[in-house]
């Protein structure tokens, strides 16, 4: 039987925690067991117009436009008239300089935005070549209908084979390749980290005796280490319990002062229901009751005072075998440092013994793992309870968890498909109304599109990293690993799962039918998919972001367990979060990499991702300033994401090695070339990820301050080892 190709069910806008295009990701193209047909009435968009929705006129002016011509300024007043009080109002409000943003958000802050820059620059020159001389290459195949306005036409279906004019596409995806990896070097050459001096001298060690005594620390490195004075040492604590008792006890303060002023100003006492959501319960029954308020919370308050103060006492009966370690200056702290984590001999274990002191038994010196100590604002304190193999456990569970559900349910229409087996739906249907019954299954599919990203970021949240850094780099790489899989791998191959994909790849018909499959990814009619969904992430994701809906719900249901008026106030007072830095990357990512993966095969779908990337960077730019708390990270996370960005220019080279394969046959000198290119590539990236290799062949150029020595930066920042 022959497969057919193509994508199955499009979902309506949805939205998630907060980030980028989270609403767009329910306009991802979800199939389901390849099959032919596109959403609507099962009819195959008419010509190019019609498959994106656009007047004719516009696509045919769009090259011209976006290769150099410039519109007056008067053509824009209509629009701005338009915008006025919207997205208008959002662009003349956001703060003119990084200066501002750096005092006011943060420096991770900055490096996000020069991120978002960058990339801009990128899709500028991206686009002027793909619009400018790849798509005019394209319409001039004849391969398919010869029709101005079909949408085929664009795309690289419309050459012939044996067309020597395919040279340029994979010379192309080649310069994509090396314009990518320039601008992430301009990028990372200009981020400056500026940490504290105090930071910097601090070391933070694990796997410390928990009986020894700070005395002792500073002893043995005064006489391991020549020239060291140790300023402070400060062994850790499992303080979760009592960081919960101070919160509660200080929301119990807050509520008898606010309602003891109240009741100075009324002179009449305050009633409340202590129970959660008590303000809402219109009746009065047994349990819930009210009482007055000031005595309530004077009680809780003493309450949580005696809990405190009993939870204090036995802290330093809880040591956690950690320790930070101030000495008094940079030098000495990289000596220490390099001592601790140097390689000294070729076998299986890569780590010397570091000097030794007469302490050196007593501390277990032996079994320290030290890393520089990450700023205080980074580190979650109730989490560092959690460590060694019990942490390992939990994350291992978690991730398991998270994986057995995601691969037999990665696409939100295989999860609708899955229901439907089960007549989940059945009882909707027998309302009889045409509304309820049209909308509910819509409904379903927008919800799980926009749960499926949020389940795999809350098990980063979940695994209880160390720091914010470590939970955000974790977010960044779980979230764009699946969302690649979601919205781009799978429903290009036509696939709706990962169990599908699998049982795809290790099938023994896999190469009677990987021809097949893969002519799936080159229809035309799957790229105008594809431009309709980086469309809906530039409008309606970037709206929903600067709605920030997500934010909204979460504070509703704050004010709806809140049990009276002095806690709702609490709650209007402490509703502004961090900005989610690793969610955002990835979302963003996810539609940078969609973009580039189809600039060759698909070049018009480049304007739009510009498109996108420019309201993106004015919406977080405006979200930045106005919304969120400044976030204090590390360099890992901003590292991460240029890693990610090299990511999208090989998947392009991937399609057209699929696409030539395919075509032409993989002896043919096109699909050689693209094939060395990319196994070149693929090798320099995992020998510089994996072993440092090619420096200067990577995309990073961090601009390095030379030390009187050199420093190792220890993996185990954000999270925890044995």
């Amino acid at each position: 039987m022959g497969i057919r190709c193509g994508s199955q069910g499009l979902s309506c806008p949805a939205e998630g925690s907060s980030t980028g295009s989270r609403a767009a990701a329910s306009f991802a193209p979800q199939a389901s067991a390849c099959a032919g047909a596109w959403p609507g009435a099962g009819v195959p968009p008419q010509g190019m117009a019609a498959a994106l929705g656009l007047d004719p006129g516009v696509l045919c002016g769009l090259q011209g436009w976006f290769v150099g011509s410039q519109p007056s300024p008067s053509a824009f007043l209509p629009a701005l008239r338009l915008l006025e009080g919207g997205f208008f109002t959002v662009f003349l409000s956001l703060p003119g300089r990084d200066d501002e943003i750096r005092d006011k958000c943060g420096g991770d802050a900055v490096h996000y935005l020069s991120f978002q820059r960058h990339i801009i620059g990128l899709l500028v020159a991206v686009g002027v070549l793909s619009v400018g001389i790849v798509l005019p290459v394209n319409f001039s195949g004849d391969l398919l209908e010869n029709n101005a306005y079909s949408f085929g036409r664009t795309t690289i279906a419309n050459l012939n084979s044996g067309n020597n004019l395919l040279w340029l596409h994979t010379s192309f995806a080649f310069l994509y390749l090396l314009l990518t990896v320039y601008s992430m070097r301009r990028h990372t050459s200009k981020m400056r980290y500026k940490e504290d001096d105090l930071v910097k001298r601090t070391l933070f060690i694990n796997g410390i005796s928990k009986y020894a005594e700070p005395e002792k620390i500073k002893k043995h490195f005064e006489e391991a280490y020549a020239n060291c004075t140790v300023l402070e040492a400060r062994p850790c604590y499992d303080v979760a319990r009592l960081m919960f008792l101070d919160a509660e006890r200080k929301k119990a303060e807050r509520g008898r002062i606010y309602f003891t002023n109240l009741q100075g100003k009324e002179n009449t006492p305050s009633m409340i229901n202590p129970k959660p959501c008590g303000h809402l319960c219109c009746c009065v029954i047994r349990g819930c009751e009210e009482v007055e308020a000031i005595e309530y919370y004077t009680k809780l308050e003493e309450k949580l005072k005696d809990d405190y103060k009993r939870e204090k006492e036995k802290v330093n009966e809880k040591p956690l075998g950690m320790a930070f370690v101030t000495f008094h200056n940079e030098t000495i702290t990289a000596i220490i440092l390099k001592d601790f984590n140097a390689c000294k001999c070729q076998g299986c274990a890569c780590r010397g013994e570091p000097k030794a002191s007469s302490c050196s038994e007593s501390l277990h010196v032996s079994n320290w793992t030290v890393s520089y100590a990450p700023d205080p604002q980074n580190i979650y304190w109730e989490h560092l309870s959690i460590r060694g193999f019990i942490w390992w456990i939990r994350c291992l569970v978690i991730n398991v968890v998270l994986f057995i559900l995601l691969f037999f349910l990665t696409t939100p229409a295989i999860i609708i498909t899955t229901m439907d087996k089960f007549n989940v739906t059945k009882p909707v249907e027998y309302l009889n109304n045409p509304i309820i019954t049209q909308f509910f299954p819509t409904l379903l599919l927008w919800c799980f599109s926009a749960l499926l990203p949020t389940i795999v970021y809350y098990s980063a949240f979940f695994e209880a990293h160390w720091t914010r850094s470590g939970e955000n780099r974790t977010t960044m790489h779980k979230c764009y690993t699946f969302l690649i899989f979601m919205v781009l791998l799978l429903p290009s191959l036509g696939l709706s799962s990962l169990d599908v994909f699998f049982r795809w790849l290790f099938d023994k018909k896999f190469l009677a039918e990987a021809t097949v499959r893969f002519e799936c990814v080159f229809l035309p009619d799957n790229g105008a998919f594809f431009v309709n969904y980086v469309i809906a992430s530039a409008f309606i994701g970037n709206a929903m972001d600067l709605l920030r809906i997500p934010g909204l719900l979460m504070y509703m249901i704050r004010l709806c367990l809140a049990r009276s008026a002095a806690e709702r106030r609490n709650v209007k007072r402490h509703q502004a979060y961090e900005f989610q830095f690793g969610a955002a990357y990835a979302w963003m990512m996810c539609v940078f990499t969609v973009v580039m993966t189809y600039s060759i095969t698909c070049p018009i779908i480049v304007p739009f991702g510009l498109m996108y990337m420019l309201l993106k960077h004015l919406v977080d730019r405006y979200n930045l300033y106005y919304a969120y708390l400044p976030a204090k990270l590390d360099k890992k996370i901003h590292s991460g994401a240029v890693n990610q960005v090299v990511a999208a220019p090989i998947l392009c080279l991937f399609w057209l090695l699929f696409f030539s394969t395919v075509r032409t046959g993989f002896l043919a000198p096109t699909s050689m070339f693209t094939f060395v290119v990319l196994v070149i590539t693929i090798v320099i990236c995992l020998c510089h990820v994996c072993f440092g290799h090619f420096k200067y062949l990577s995309a990073h150029n961090y601009k390095i301050e030379h030390t009187e020595v050199d420093t190792i930066e220890s993996r185990q920042n954000g999270r925890p080892c044995h």
